[in-house]
């Protein structure tokens, strides 16, 4: 349970490689710390991004709507997910 991962008014941080991340204080909402991870890995994920955005660009004039970049918006979606789940899995234990 989350109460269990907060300390009673006390600020916790925990050390990542990437980031302090602040876990939160028992009297404050808490922090989705998913979205916080993610913020992190999509530096790491420059390449899939640049490919994504790369066939946005390249497709833009398309009127027809057949042409999409879907396996490049999903390249780029595990890239961030690859990166994001050990670390959030590891806060969770």
């Amino acid at each position: 349970m989350l109460q269990d991962i907060i300390p009673h008014r006390h600020i916790r941080y925990r050390t990542d490689q990437a980031a302090t991340l602040l876990i939160g204080r028992a009297d404050e909402e808490p922090v989705d710390q998913k979205k916080t991870l993610e913020n992190i890995c999509q530096s790491g994920c420059a390449k899939p991004k640049h490919g994504y955005e790369e066939c946005v660009k390249r497709i833009s004039g398309d009127d027809t709507g057949t042409k999409h970049c879907t396996g490049q918006y999903f390249d780029y979606l595990t890239c961030v997910d690859k990166c994001v789940a050990p670390k959030l899995f590891a806060k969770l234990k």
